[in-house]
């Protein structure tokens, strides 16, 4: 009895990992860039795609609705629709796809919230996107847990950063010098935390 219980056990356990690694597989699928789509329609129609095939909202400029459906992204002449706002909150984005990034010019807004991929390379690469750092005003990072002080310091490059909130950063060690390294290159920036 007990040898069947082990059994039955591992056989579940298995399962279980088979689920996790096929999610995974298929998360990173949908992070793909196809740089060839991108020449086709534009930096921003790609990037709204990509961001909604892995479950994020964008809105666009003079709009004042969130776009959640892939189906329903809006149509007409190619450049016409801006992002404006990226909010991926429990979206499946990660680093392999951030290079959909590269050529938004009007993102001011952008939330990482429950992004179980968002890690410090993924911060790091969003900060050399020089046409985020004349951009971006506001960005949200809340509960990620792969995001430590190295990717936090790295925000520093978005010199037009005006609101930074973060909250329940359980990889932040050292968070006087993470806050004083932040506030220092960007005296302008008004710092939230919630990190206790």
């Amino acid at each position: 009895m007990r040898l069947l219980s082990r059994a039955v056990q591992s056989a579940v356990g298995q399962r279980a990992w088979s689920r996790r690694h096929f999610w995974g597989w298929l998360n990173a699928v949908f992070n793909k860039v196809d740089y060839d789509r991108i020449k086709a329609v534009g930096p921003d129609r790609a990037a709204a795609e990509w961001l909604l095939r892995c479950g994020a909202k964008v809105r666009f400029q003079g709009f004042d609705r969130w776009q959640r459906d892939y189906n329903g992204l809006p149509t007409g002449p190619l450049g016409r629709y801006k992002i404006q706002a990226i909010d991926a909150t429990e979206s499946c984005i990660m680093y392999r796809g951030f290079d959909h990034l590269d050529g938004l010019k009007h993102v001011e807004e952008i939330k990482f919230n429950k992004c179980i991929y968002i890690e410090d390379a993924c911060l790091e690469r969003l900060s050399s996107v020089e046409t985020l750092q004349e951009s971006l005003r506001i960005m949200e990072v809340v509960s990620c847990g792969n995001v430590t002080d190295k990717g936090l310091v790295a925000l520093h490059k978005l010199r037009n950063l005006e609101r930074l909130f973060l909250s329940d950063l359980p990889g932040i060690k050292d968070r006087q010098t993470t806050v004083d390294r932040l506030q220092t290159a960007l005296p302008r920036l008004d710092l939230s935390l919630d990190l206790d």
